[in-house]
Protein backbone atom coordinates (compact mmCIF):
# COMPACT_ATOMS: atom_id res chain seq x y z
CA UNK A 1 0.00 0.00 0.00
CA UNK A 2 0.92 3.69 -0.12
CA UNK A 3 0.98 5.37 3.28
CA UNK A 4 1.44 9.11 3.83
CA UNK A 5 2.00 10.03 7.48
CA UNK A 6 2.10 13.61 8.72
CA UNK A 7 3.57 14.84 5.42
CA UNK A 8 4.79 18.42 5.22
CA UNK A 9 6.65 19.80 2.23
CA UNK A 10 8.06 23.25 1.50
CA UNK A 11 9.61 24.90 -1.55
CA UNK A 12 12.15 27.59 -0.62
CA UNK A 13 10.51 28.05 2.77
CA UNK A 14 6.95 28.18 1.38
CA UNK A 15 4.81 25.36 2.77
CA UNK A 16 3.00 23.52 -0.04
CA UNK A 17 1.70 20.46 1.83
CA UNK A 18 0.47 20.58 5.42
CA UNK A 19 0.01 17.48 7.62
CA UNK A 20 -1.20 15.10 4.89
CA UNK A 21 -2.30 11.69 6.15
CA UNK A 22 -3.48 9.18 3.53
CA UNK A 23 -3.61 5.40 3.28
CA UNK A 24 -4.13 3.97 -0.23
CA UNK A 25 -4.63 0.21 -0.17
CA UNK A 26 -3.55 -2.17 -2.92
CA UNK A 27 -6.08 -2.22 -5.75
CA UNK A 28 -7.81 1.05 -4.83
CA UNK A 29 -8.85 3.60 -7.45
CA UNK A 30 -8.28 7.16 -6.24
CA UNK A 31 -8.89 10.58 -7.80
CA UNK A 32 -6.99 13.47 -6.22
CA UNK A 33 -8.81 16.72 -6.97
CA UNK A 34 -8.58 20.39 -6.02
CA UNK A 35 -7.81 23.87 -7.29
CA UNK A 36 -4.62 24.85 -9.12
CA UNK A 37 -1.90 25.21 -6.53
CA UNK A 38 -3.62 22.87 -4.04
CA UNK A 39 -0.52 20.65 -3.93
CA UNK A 40 -1.82 17.69 -5.97
CA UNK A 41 1.23 17.23 -8.22
CA UNK A 42 3.59 17.90 -5.33
CA UNK A 43 1.86 15.12 -3.38
CA UNK A 44 2.09 12.46 -6.08
CA UNK A 45 5.77 13.24 -6.72
CA UNK A 46 6.34 11.91 -3.21
CA UNK A 47 4.93 8.53 -4.25
CA UNK A 48 8.00 7.54 -6.28
CA UNK A 49 10.61 9.55 -4.42
CA UNK A 50 11.00 12.45 -6.83
CA UNK A 51 10.37 14.64 -3.78
CA UNK A 52 11.26 13.82 -0.18
CA UNK A 53 9.18 15.01 2.80
CA UNK A 54 10.30 18.11 4.70
CA UNK A 55 8.63 16.41 7.65
CA UNK A 56 6.73 13.14 8.09
CA UNK A 57 7.14 10.10 5.86
CA UNK A 58 5.83 8.28 2.80
CA UNK A 59 5.88 4.48 2.73
CA UNK A 60 5.55 2.41 -0.46
CA UNK A 61 4.75 -1.19 0.43
CA UNK A 62 6.31 -0.56 3.82
CA UNK A 63 9.52 1.04 2.50
CA UNK A 64 10.23 4.68 3.32
CA UNK A 65 10.90 6.82 0.26
CA UNK A 66 13.76 8.41 2.22
CA UNK A 67 15.56 5.06 2.16
CA UNK A 68 14.88 4.00 -1.44
CA UNK A 69 16.15 5.28 -4.79
CA UNK A 70 13.86 6.80 -7.41
CA UNK A 71 14.87 3.96 -9.75
CA UNK A 72 13.76 1.24 -7.32
CA UNK A 73 10.54 3.07 -6.45
CA UNK A 74 9.73 3.62 -10.14
CA UNK A 75 9.49 -0.13 -10.64
CA UNK A 76 6.62 -0.12 -8.13
CA UNK A 77 5.07 3.29 -8.81
CA UNK A 78 4.73 4.43 -12.43
CA UNK A 79 4.16 8.20 -12.68
CA UNK A 80 2.91 9.84 -15.87
CA UNK A 81 3.54 13.60 -15.79
CA UNK A 82 0.95 16.19 -16.80
CA UNK A 83 3.34 17.48 -19.49
CA UNK A 84 4.56 14.47 -21.52
CA UNK A 85 7.54 16.43 -22.86
CA UNK A 86 9.05 16.19 -19.38
CA UNK A 87 9.62 12.45 -19.84
CA UNK A 88 9.96 11.82 -23.60
CA UNK A 89 13.45 11.65 -25.15
CA UNK A 90 13.77 8.78 -27.68
CA UNK A 91 13.89 9.00 -31.48
CA UNK A 92 10.83 6.84 -32.10
CA UNK A 93 7.67 5.91 -30.23
CA UNK A 94 8.71 2.24 -30.16
CA UNK A 95 12.12 3.06 -28.65
CA UNK A 96 10.49 5.37 -26.11
CA UNK A 97 8.09 2.70 -24.88
CA UNK A 98 10.73 -0.05 -24.99
CA UNK A 99 13.36 1.92 -23.03
CA UNK A 100 12.43 0.88 -19.48
CA UNK A 101 12.17 -2.82 -20.35
CA UNK A 102 15.56 -2.73 -22.10
CA UNK A 103 16.97 -0.91 -19.07
CA UNK A 104 15.66 -3.75 -16.86
CA UNK A 105 17.25 -6.37 -19.16
CA UNK A 106 14.19 -8.11 -20.62
CA UNK A 107 14.72 -10.32 -23.73
CA UNK A 108 14.10 -8.50 -27.02
CA UNK A 109 11.24 -10.80 -28.05
CA UNK A 110 9.44 -10.12 -24.76
CA UNK A 111 10.03 -6.40 -25.24
CA UNK A 112 8.71 -6.43 -28.82
CA UNK A 113 5.58 -8.37 -27.87
CA UNK A 114 4.82 -6.24 -24.81
CA UNK A 115 5.48 -2.90 -26.56
CA UNK A 116 3.31 -3.80 -29.54
CA UNK A 117 0.48 -4.82 -27.22
CA UNK A 118 0.63 -1.53 -25.29
CA UNK A 119 0.83 0.53 -28.50
CA UNK A 120 -2.18 -1.30 -29.93
CA UNK A 121 -4.15 -0.84 -26.70
CA UNK A 122 -3.52 2.92 -26.64
CA UNK A 123 -4.16 3.37 -30.39
CA UNK A 124 -0.49 4.21 -31.12
CA UNK A 125 0.57 1.25 -33.28
CA UNK A 126 0.70 3.31 -36.50
CA UNK A 127 3.14 5.75 -34.85
CA UNK A 128 5.69 3.10 -33.77
CA UNK A 129 8.48 4.44 -36.02
CA UNK A 130 7.48 8.12 -35.70
CA UNK A 131 9.29 10.59 -33.46
CA UNK A 132 7.12 11.24 -30.38
CA UNK A 133 7.86 14.95 -30.80
CA UNK A 134 6.04 14.92 -34.16
CA UNK A 135 2.78 13.89 -32.49
CA UNK A 136 -0.03 15.99 -31.06
CA UNK A 137 -0.16 16.81 -27.35
CA UNK A 138 -2.80 14.15 -26.71
CA UNK A 139 -0.84 11.52 -28.63
CA UNK A 140 2.38 12.37 -26.76
CA UNK A 141 0.41 11.98 -23.53
CA UNK A 142 -0.54 8.44 -24.56
CA UNK A 143 3.08 7.66 -25.49
CA UNK A 144 4.18 8.77 -22.01
CA UNK A 145 1.46 6.56 -20.51
CA UNK A 146 2.56 3.61 -22.66
CA UNK A 147 6.19 4.06 -21.57
CA UNK A 148 5.14 3.65 -17.94
CA UNK A 149 2.60 0.85 -18.40
CA UNK A 150 4.91 -1.35 -20.44
CA UNK A 151 7.03 -2.27 -17.38
CA UNK A 152 3.87 -3.28 -15.47
CA UNK A 153 4.20 -1.24 -12.23
CA UNK A 154 2.04 -2.23 -9.26
CA UNK A 155 0.82 1.34 -8.64
CA UNK A 156 0.01 3.72 -11.51
CA UNK A 157 -0.22 7.49 -11.01
CA UNK A 158 -1.59 9.70 -13.81
CA UNK A 159 -1.36 13.49 -13.63
CA UNK A 160 -4.24 15.09 -15.61
CA UNK A 161 -4.58 12.15 -18.04
CA UNK A 162 -7.56 13.57 -19.97
CA UNK A 163 -5.93 16.86 -21.02
CA UNK A 164 -5.63 16.94 -24.82
CA UNK A 165 -7.80 13.84 -25.32
CA UNK A 166 -11.00 13.91 -27.39
CA UNK A 167 -14.19 12.15 -26.29
CA UNK A 168 -13.30 8.88 -28.01
CA UNK A 169 -9.83 8.78 -26.45
CA UNK A 170 -11.27 9.65 -23.03
CA UNK A 171 -13.63 6.69 -23.33
CA UNK A 172 -10.75 4.37 -24.26
CA UNK A 173 -8.66 5.76 -21.41
CA UNK A 174 -11.51 5.23 -18.95
CA UNK A 175 -11.97 1.62 -20.05
CA UNK A 176 -8.23 0.99 -19.85
CA UNK A 177 -7.95 2.51 -16.36
CA UNK A 178 -10.93 0.52 -15.10
CA UNK A 179 -9.45 -2.64 -16.63
CA UNK A 180 -6.09 -2.04 -14.90
CA UNK A 181 -7.83 -1.46 -11.60
CA UNK A 182 -9.96 -4.59 -12.05
CA UNK A 183 -6.73 -6.55 -12.53
CA UNK A 184 -5.64 -5.47 -9.05
CA UNK A 185 -3.43 -2.46 -9.76
CA UNK A 186 -3.65 0.64 -7.64
CA UNK A 187 -4.66 3.56 -9.90
CA UNK A 188 -4.33 7.18 -8.80
CA UNK A 189 -5.34 10.06 -11.06
CA UNK A 190 -4.93 13.79 -10.51
CA UNK A 191 -7.64 15.62 -12.42
CA UNK A 192 -9.98 18.61 -12.68
CA UNK A 193 -12.26 16.64 -15.01
CA UNK A 194 -15.30 16.03 -12.77
CA UNK A 195 -17.30 14.38 -15.58
CA UNK A 196 -14.48 11.87 -16.15
CA UNK A 197 -14.39 11.11 -12.42
CA UNK A 198 -18.15 10.52 -12.39
CA UNK A 199 -17.78 8.03 -15.24
CA UNK A 200 -14.86 6.22 -13.55
CA UNK A 201 -16.36 6.24 -10.01
CA UNK A 202 -13.20 6.28 -7.90
CA UNK A 203 -12.75 7.31 -4.30
CA UNK A 204 -12.01 11.06 -4.17
CA UNK A 205 -9.42 12.90 -2.08
CA UNK A 206 -10.08 16.64 -2.20
CA UNK A 207 -7.13 18.95 -1.57
CA UNK A 208 -7.22 22.68 -0.94
CA UNK A 209 -4.33 24.97 -0.05
CA UNK A 210 -2.06 22.05 0.74
CA UNK A 211 -4.41 20.25 3.14
CA UNK A 212 -7.03 17.51 2.77
CA UNK A 213 -10.44 19.15 2.51
CA UNK A 214 -12.49 15.95 2.22
CA UNK A 215 -12.21 12.26 1.43
CA UNK A 216 -14.94 9.85 0.35
CA UNK A 217 -16.84 8.21 -2.51
CA UNK A 218 -17.09 10.16 -5.76
CA UNK A 219 -20.85 10.71 -5.44
CA UNK A 220 -20.62 11.79 -1.80
CA UNK A 221 -17.93 14.39 -2.54
CA UNK A 222 -19.03 15.67 -5.96
CA UNK A 223 -22.71 16.02 -5.03
CA UNK A 224 -21.76 18.46 -2.24
CA UNK A 225 -21.90 21.72 -4.20
CA UNK A 226 -20.46 23.82 -1.38
CA UNK A 227 -17.53 21.46 -0.93
CA UNK A 228 -16.85 21.29 -4.67
CA UNK A 229 -16.90 25.07 -5.06
CA UNK A 230 -14.57 25.51 -2.06
CA UNK A 231 -12.07 23.41 -4.02
CA UNK A 232 -12.64 25.68 -7.09
CA UNK A 233 -14.16 22.84 -9.11
CA UNK A 234 -17.28 22.90 -11.27
CA UNK A 235 -20.01 20.49 -10.06
CA UNK A 236 -20.99 17.69 -12.50
CA UNK A 237 -23.75 18.71 -14.92
CA UNK A 238 -26.06 15.84 -13.96
CA UNK A 239 -25.56 16.69 -10.32
CA UNK A 240 -26.63 20.30 -10.94
CA UNK A 241 -29.71 19.06 -12.80
CA UNK A 242 -30.75 16.64 -10.06
CA UNK A 243 -30.07 19.25 -7.38
CA UNK A 244 -32.39 21.68 -9.17
CA UNK A 245 -35.08 18.97 -9.03
CA UNK A 246 -34.54 18.28 -5.33
CA UNK A 247 -37.93 19.80 -4.37
CA UNK A 248 -39.62 17.29 -6.65
CA UNK A 249 -38.13 14.42 -4.69
CA UNK A 250 -35.09 13.65 -6.88
CA UNK A 251 -31.84 12.61 -5.22
CA UNK A 252 -29.17 15.35 -5.65
CA UNK A 253 -26.45 12.72 -5.10
CA UNK A 254 -27.39 11.11 -8.44
CA UNK A 255 -24.49 11.98 -10.76
CA UNK A 256 -24.64 9.20 -13.34
CA UNK A 257 -26.49 10.14 -16.53
CA UNK A 258 -28.12 6.71 -16.85
CA UNK A 259 -29.32 6.67 -13.25
CA UNK A 260 -30.70 10.20 -13.71
CA UNK A 261 -32.45 9.15 -16.94
CA UNK A 262 -33.98 6.13 -15.20
CA UNK A 263 -35.21 8.23 -12.24
CA UNK A 264 -36.80 10.86 -14.49
CA UNK A 265 -38.44 8.25 -16.74
CA UNK A 266 -39.83 6.45 -13.71
CA UNK A 267 -41.33 9.68 -12.40
CA UNK A 268 -42.84 10.57 -15.79
CA UNK A 269 -44.37 7.12 -16.21
CA UNK A 270 -45.78 7.34 -12.67
CA UNK A 271 -47.37 10.72 -13.43
CA UNK A 272 -48.82 9.43 -16.71
CA UNK A 273 -50.34 6.38 -15.02
CA UNK A 274 -52.00 8.62 -12.39
CA UNK A 275 -53.70 10.68 -15.08
CA UNK A 276 -55.16 7.65 -16.86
Amino acid sequence: MIEVKGLYFSYDGNEVLHNINITIHDGEFIAIMGENGAGKTTLIKHFNGLLKPSKGEVLIDGVSTREATVASLSRKVGLVFQNPDHQLFSETVFQEVAFSMRNYGYPEETIRRRVNFILETLDLRSYAETSPFMLSGGERKRVALASILVSDPKHIVLDEPTIGQDHQQKEKLKNFIVQMNTQGRTVIIVTHDVEFVVECRPKVILLSKGSILAEGSYDEILSDEDLVRRASLVPPQIGLLMSSLRDLGFNPATLDVYQAKSAIEKRLLSNVSKTL
